[in-house]
């Protein structure tokens, strides 16, 4: 089976990926909509920070959840496989209330489900690999997440890779 990838901004083409701001508020950078047919499996995310200087750690999540931020929408282009360059096209739901990035308002959820959760430095990264066959899944028609909590704002690049099982 096929690995996909996709990050918190548009698939650059001539210019790099442009990093998110965090904001000082709850915000999620990146959303993934499985499909109503497929669950996915988490095989790795991770994020970074360009904070200049040590200070407050950013909370970083990754959970499932039942409802949809409104994000910028994630086009065919932005959700590449990863492992298999002739891989078919992901089966993700692309949308603003569905796959995307840059969260515009965090939707009222009322059930999430943890995958990891970290303190992290505004001036460093964290990557998480599961061990095979420990990897976490998001059930059909849900919502992978990655948010972020800042007491400062820095930018922010952030990525899942997943499998569609």
């Amino acid at each position: 089976m096929a690995l996909y990838w996709a990050a918190n901004g548009a698939m650059p083409t001539t210019a790099a990926l442009s990093p998110v701001t965090t904001g000082t508020s709850i915000k999620t950078l990146l959303q993934i909509a499985t499909p109503s047919t497929r669950v996915i499996r988490i095989v790795e995310w991770g994020i970074s920070f360009d904070g200049s200087a040590a200070a407050t750690p950013i909370r970083c999540e990754l959970i499932q959840t039942d409802v949809a931020a409104t994000v910028t929408a994630h086009v065919a282009a932005g959700v590449q496989p990863y492992d298999d360059p002739n891989a078919p096209a992901s089966l993700v739901t692309l949308g603003t209330s569905a796959t995307g990035y840059t969260s515009t308002s965090e939707g009222s959820t009322t059930a999430t489900r943890y995958m990891d959760l970290q303190l992290v430095s505004p001036t460093t990264q964290y990557v998480k690999l599961w061990p095979l066959g420990r990897e976490p899944m998001v059930p059909v028609s849900k919502f992978l997440r990655v948010r972020v909590t800042a007491g400062a704002a820095v930018n922010a690049y952030t990525y899942v890779v997943w499998q569609e099982a």
